[in-house]
């Protein structure tokens, strides 16, 4: 395996560290995805995000019905009208989530060293003795000295609302535990997790076909987070659901490592997917703390080389209740921006949090902070050295537009495309200025009807480290006169002027494709 540390670039003066940072149009390269729930769903709220600089908006359906989600993503739309911001719509999968069923939700008082009974008998009322849960085959699939985790939604690894368990026998459906650590389960929902142990459950289960075949479908999503991924074969099976459902064909599979099974089979998943969610609160429970980083960084670098997103979750979560994060969780942010994650997975710190504009507009700062010392140079060098020769066509054109936008000290780079790969190929070089990807509707026929594919694409670009899409007017047809293609890029100069990223006297790369060929031009801008 390849090394996989970003050293920062050298050497770093303690004087401009102090300096205040300067406002940036964009708030960072990085992305921020943030989970749309109690706390963040009216049209004010959004749009402060959207403002803040979330650029995915993530519906969550392992809770809430698909009236409440709906509610949720016509708020968003009235937000995005309003901040004229795109924003990506992604669904994430319930997947073969364990639940603790609390019918009374009232709070449970869990004592350490005394036992505690997992019944699949969900009719039972939960108790400080007995839990039922929402799984018949737990007493299966454990064995006595197995660890289990028992936590609220989304872990919040509060040793005041979580426990583990060690199972002690199997009586039956039953699982009788021990109780290791004292703690209350407060709230309606808690999350199940047996360490390093199979669910022989579907990762897309009946009921995420539902929600799939009519939420998804209304409407028309753009990302599809499959949560609990553990082979490739899993994520073959979904584009294949979601093929069949006609105008989901275009959407995109993004995998959700969660445990030691889809850890094991990463190459293969990463093959097949279009993207990866490092989901490190299951994962801190089914690895050995110590070794998260470790697979962070070996997973992100593997993505970047395989130009695919790769997403990292669980970041503040101290920011669910307070206005500002540990000086780790800064930390970590931050490193995993120098790793080379493309985008920011904000769970329950926007979901239930107080703060949800607030964590959004932080973990950007941090974002930003971070990405101004990135070593670009030694990433550059080995992006080019994986790929090898001879390089594919378009990859030889990618790698020269970042090489040549460097060399010239260019502040933006302006990528003319119509499927967006041009200009997630860029990206994946890691240019240090913007790539404002101007997608160019192309005007597609299915014998009944004339529709424009361009703004799916658009969208999906938006959970790309460093790709800012515009949308091109569709009156200017991809296979163009020159003239059009002027127009175009004027229109594309001008958002970047009014943006604040392009100045008189810039010096901009423009990539563009003329009919079979591709080509690199550098422009020099007058006043």
């Amino acid at each position: 395996m390849h090394s996989t540390n970003l050293l920062l670039e050298e050497p770093i003066r303690m004087a401009s560290i102090l300096e205040p940072s300067k406002p940036t149009f964009f708030p960072a390269m990085t992305k921020i995805v943030g989970t749309l729930g109690p706390k963040s769903r009216s049209v004010e709220i959004i749009s402060s995000c959207l403002e803040s600089g979330m650029s995915v908006a993530r519906f969550d359906f392992s809770w809430g019905d698909a009236e409440f989600h709906q509610e949720t993503l016509e708020n968003l739309r009235a937000a995005v009208k309003k901040s004229k911001k795109l924003c990506a719509v992604m669904l994430d999968t319930g997947g073969p989530e364990l639940q603790v069923v609390n019918k009374s939700e009232h709070p449970i008082s869990l004592q350490a060293d005394a036992l505690v009974v997992l019944t699949p008998d969900q009719d039972k009322e939960a108790t400080p003795n007995l839990l039922p849960i929402n799984f018949s085959g737990l007493s299966k699939s454990v064995k006595k000295g197995d660890t289990i985790f028992i936590g609220q939604y989304l872990f919040t690894g509060s040793e005041t609302t979580s426990v583990w368990l060690e199972v002690t026998e199997v009586k039956g459906e039953d699982v009788v535990c021990l109780i290791k650590n004292s703690a209350t389960l407060a709230g309606p929902l808690y999350t199940l997790h047996v360490s390093q142990i199979r669910i022989e459950l579907p990762t897309l289960t009946d009921k995420d076909k539902k929600v799939i075949s009519s939420w998804a479908v209304r409407n028309k999503i753009d990302i599809l987070s499959l949560s609990y991924t553990r082979n490739a074969e899993d994520v073959r099976h979904a584009r294949e659901f979601l093929s069949k459902l006609g105008d989901l064909n275009q959407t995109q599979i993004f995998a959700k490592i969660e445990n030691v099974e889809g850890m094991g089979n990463f190459d293969e998943i990463l093959g097949e997917a279009d993207g990866i969610i490092l989901s490190r609160g299951n994962l801190g429970i089914d690895l050995p703390p110590e070794k998260v980083f470790l697979f962070q960084k070996a997973a992100v670098h593997r993505c970047n080389m395989a130009g695919k997103p790769a997403v990292v979750t669980r970041v503040v979560d101290s920011m669910t209740d307070n206005l500002r994060p540990t000086r780790a969780e800064a930390t970590d942010v931050a490193n995993a921006v120098l790793d080379g994650t493309d985008a920011i997975l904000l769970g329950a710190e926007t979901l239930r949090g107080l703060y949800p504009v607030e964590t959004i507009s932080t973990v950007g700062k941090i974002c930003a902070e971070a990405e101004k010392v990135y070593n670009q140079d030694v990433y550059f060098k080995r992006a080019v050295k994986c790929v090898g020769e001879p390089m594919s066509h378009l990859e030889s054109i990618a790698s020269s537009a970042v090489r040549a936008a460097i060399k010239v000290k260019a502040s933006v780079i302006i990528c003319f495309t119509s499927s967006g790969r041009a200009a997630r190929l860029i990206a994946k070089y890691r240019p240090p200025m913007p790539v404002l990807s101007v997608v160019i509707p192309r005007l597609k026929t299915n014998q009944l009807r004339w529709t424009f594919s361009g703004a799916f694409q658009a969208r999906q670009s938006l959970i790309v480290r460093g790709i800012f899409p515009i949308l091109a007017d569709p009156r200017h047809p991809a296979e163009s006169t020159n003239a059009t293609d002027e127009s175009i890029l004027k229109v594309a100069l001008d958002h970047g002027k009014t943006a604040g990223v392009i100045m008189p006297h810039d010096r901009v790369v423009v990539f563009q494709k003329v009919g079979d060929s591709s080509v690199v031009k550098i422009i020099e801008l007058e006043n």
